[in-house]
Formats: C-alpha cells, structure tokens, sequence
C-alpha cells in the first residue's frame, strides 16, 4: 500500500508545490516517467487481471507465429511471442505496455494549463488502478491520449493511425475514431470521408468474427461490473464542470467541441450502466482523460471564484480519498495487495 501512496505523493507535491512555469521542465518528467514504468512494468502479481495475462504468455510459449497469431488482439499476442521466443517473462509485455502508456499520459498532460496536477489526478485510479491492472487496455488508452495531442495540433491522420494501433491491443479502441472527426469545424466532411472505411475495413479485419462473442458476454450474459456506478461517475462529474464552464472554456480553449461529445457519452452512460455494467465499464474507461483535462484546466476556469490554489488543493484532497477509499474498500484492492515488484526481491 505504501508504494500506491508514495506514487500519489509525489506528484502531488509537483502539482501544489512546484511554481507553473517550472511545472514544464522536462527533467523530472523524464525521472518519474522511468520510476513509473518500472513500477507499471515490473510489478509481480499485482493487478486483477495478473493470472490472465500470465496465461496468455505461457500460451504462447513454443508455439509457431502462425499459431501464437490465432485469434484477436494481434498487437498483445505479437509482444507475448516475442517475449517468450527471447524467454523475457510477461514482465517486458509488460515494460513495453507501461511505457507506451507513459509516454501517451505524459505528452498529454504536459499541454495542460497545470501540467503535474493532470498527473496527480491520473495517478489513483488510472495509473494505480488501470495501467496495473488492465494492461491490453492501458496501452489503448496511453495511445489514445498521444493520439489527442496530435489532433490538437490538426493532425487527424496521426490520430486515426495511433487508435488503429490501440485497437491491435484492446478491439474497443475503434470506439474512439470517429471522436476524432469532431475536434474543428473546418474541413468536417473530408474527415468523414476518410474515417468511415477505416473504420469498416478495422471492424471488418478485428471485429467481424467475434462482434457475437462480445456481445453475448458482454451485454447478453449480463455481467456486472464491480463499482461500475463509481467509476462512471467519476468521469460524470468532470463532464457537468466542462459544461458549466462551457463560455469560458470556448474562450480560453479550442477543444471545446471534442470534450463536448465525450462528456455526452460519459453522461449518457449513466443510464446504461444497470442494463451491461461491464460494457460500459470498460468503454468509460476510455473517458477517464476527460478527469485530467477538465480539473487541470479547473484552477483557471474557476480563477474569478476561488484561488488556483485552494482550487488545487481541494482536486487533491479528493483524490487522496479516491485513492484510501479504492485500496481499503474496493472489491477487488486485494489483487494490488501487497505490491510485489521483481525488482525488489532481493532487497
């Protein structure tokens, strides 16, 4: 437990403590960004879905490409195939994963207004939680959040390429292309164009022979997903905030229009939460920047109303609770419990 609290700590302490300007020198994202994967990439039975991934890697040891190819998920088997051909274990699966993820969370929250408390506000739930956990789809949502800096920038092709490469992990990415489309005005129709057979011919090639399989167990069995109604909240919070600074977000921000549509969906899945909890459990989680965005933008937003400062001071307190209420009485903690890294067994 004390690894978790060490991690918030840390940045924490970057976001109240460190002046704004200094907030974007790039040497101490590069230190945290390499503890950080090392405690992602190398931890050892932590995380809910750790018996999973590690049979998906004994599966695949000795067998052929062809064979280790099977199935979907073609990005996931490719890096446990090579992982076992070298006989690196399922911790440089996971290196690789952490680091990617790094990458995509750090280039998005440094185009922050307040940069380290975009990470603070990542660092219970969505690097505790996700990237130790659900290692397939914290890969897909590290290079979704790479992929909006480039859209930001006007580069829809490069967004369109990195979920493509997300959806090789985690299928569920594909959700996110057509987002995309709807950062800027201008040039709407051509962006359509392009993105509609990308998406049929993805669809066709990682979706098309399991669509039924997904939705059987995902929507038809019923399943529920353990603090589905937290999680989605969570995200449901932030959205109402980017709606009610909407004048002052069209003013200060041209983004408006991309975080508009994701709080929507994150809205709407409220109601669709008693009917296939797990569905949109694991979609919502794609929404979870929308907490970055919105409470690191939150302290300006709210500037003629309360200081930057106490405003900060109030997201982490908040998040300091996320993080005491998950590891002491979230369902399913027992499986970050003790964090074990491979790193540490001799120390």
């Amino acid at each position: 437990m004390l690894t978790y609290w060490l991690m918030y700590l840390i940045t924490a302490s970057m976001a109240l403590f460190v002046g704004r300007r200094q907030q974007y020198n790039l040497g101490p994202w590069l230190l945290i960004g390499l503890v950080f994967i090392l405690l992602i990439g190398f931890r050892d039975y932590v995380g809910g879905d750790w018996g999973n991934y590690l049979r998906h890697y004994d599966r695949i040891i000795g067998v052929s490409f062809e064979e280790a190819m099977e199935g979907g998920d073609p990005g996931h088997k490719y890096l446990n195939w090579l992982a076992a051909k070298w006989d690196l274990g399922v911790y440089a699966t996971n290196v690789v994963y952490g680091t990617v993820f790094m990458i995509g969370l750090i280039k998005f929250s440094r185009k922050q207004p307040y940069p380290w408390l975009a990470m603070a506000v990542a660092t219970p739930y969505l690097i505790t939680v996700v990237a130790m956990g659900y290692s397939r789809q914290a890969i897909a949502i590290g290079l979704f959040m790479w992929a909006v800096t480039y859209l930001e920038k006007g580069k829809f092709a490069a967004y369109v390429i990195l979920i493509l490469i997300a959806a090789l992990f985690h299928k569920t990415a594909l959700l996110l292309l057509p987002l995309g489309v709807f950062l800027y005005g201008k040039g709407l129709m051509l962006r359509l164009l392009m993105v509609i057979p990308v998406i049929y011919g993805a669809w066709d090639l990682l979706l098309a022979d399991q669509q039924e399989k997904l939705w059987r167990n995902y929507v038809e069995a019923q399943l529920a997903s353990s603090g589905a109604y937290i999680r989605v909240t969570m995200n449901l919070i932030p959205s109402l905030l980017l709606l009610a600074y909407r004048k002052e977000w069209k003013r200060s921000f041209d983004d408006y229009r991309f975080w508009f549509w994701i709080a929507i969906s994150s809205i709407a899945a409220i109601g669709f939460v008693g009917t296939a909890s797990t569905a949109v459990d694991r979609i919502t989680l794609y929404f979870i920047p929308i907490q970055l965005v919105v409470y690191s933008r939150l302290p300006y937003l709210a500037r003629r109303q309360i200081s930057p400062q106490a405003t900060k001071t109030m997201i982490l307190l908040v998040y300091a609770a996320v993080l005491f209420v998950w590891l002491n009485y979230a369902a399913n903690a027992y499986a970050w419990l003790p964090y074990g890294n491979i790193l540490f067994e001799d120390l």
